[in-house]
Order: structure tokens, then C-alpha cells, then sequence
């Protein structure tokens, strides 16, 4: 079984991976101690281009966004995080100052 690593591959996530590079998302994660500690369901680099798909998609739900974002992934098994997990996730990340190293 593939793991939310595998399934959430460089590149698997649409457009912002190809303007915002992961490795780069990787080297901030590092600097701001944002980096998971275990494997999640919601790797810490996806939950920030998550949070950057809400900003792009400010008047849609959570899961709106969460599909849009996953929408490239066809015929792979993804997460259907609820409102909850996916806020959540986002205040694992960290505030947003943080995260502003990529803008």
C-alpha cells in the first residue's frame, strides 16, 4: 500500500507544485521545526499547499479546496479529510508568519 508520502509525490498536487517548488516547502518546513514527526494522512507539505489553495479559494469550503487540490490525482486512493482534520492539520503547521518564507 502506498504511503501518503508516495501518493502526495512531488508534482501529484496540480499547478502550485510546478510555481512553488517542494523542495523548497521541505527546507522551510525544516527551518520552522513545521516538519511532521510520524507519517500522517496529511503530510505537513501538502498541508501547506493547502493552505495556499485557500487563499487562491477564499469563499470555497475546506473539502472544495481539498478537491480541487487533489483533483490531478486520478484513480489514487487519497484522504477525505472532515473541516476538523483538515484545521487541524493546519494549526500543526504553524502560524502563518512562519510560512511566509515562500511568498
Amino acid at each position: 500500500m502506498a504511503s501518503a508520502h508516495d501518493v502526495y509525490a512531488p508534482g501529484h498536487l496540480g499547478e502550485l507544485t510546478q510555481v512553488i517548488d517542494p523542495q523548497l516547502v521541505d527546507v522551510v518546513l525544516e527551518e520552522t521545526g513545521s516538519r511532521e514527526r510520524r507519517v500522517r494522512l496529511l503530510p505537513a507539505r501538502v498541508v501547506v499547499y493547502f493552505v495556499l489553495a485557500l487563499a487562491f479559494f477564499e469563499r470555497s469550503s475546506y473539502q472544495a479546496v481539498w478537491g480541487k487540490l487533489g483533483a490531478g490525482l486520478h484513480g489514487i486512493a487519497v484522504a477525505r479529510p472532515c473541516a476538523s482534520s483538515l484545521s487541524r492539520a493546519r494549526r500543526r503547521l504553524g502560524s502563518a508568519q512562519e510560512i511566509e518564507h515562500l511568498a
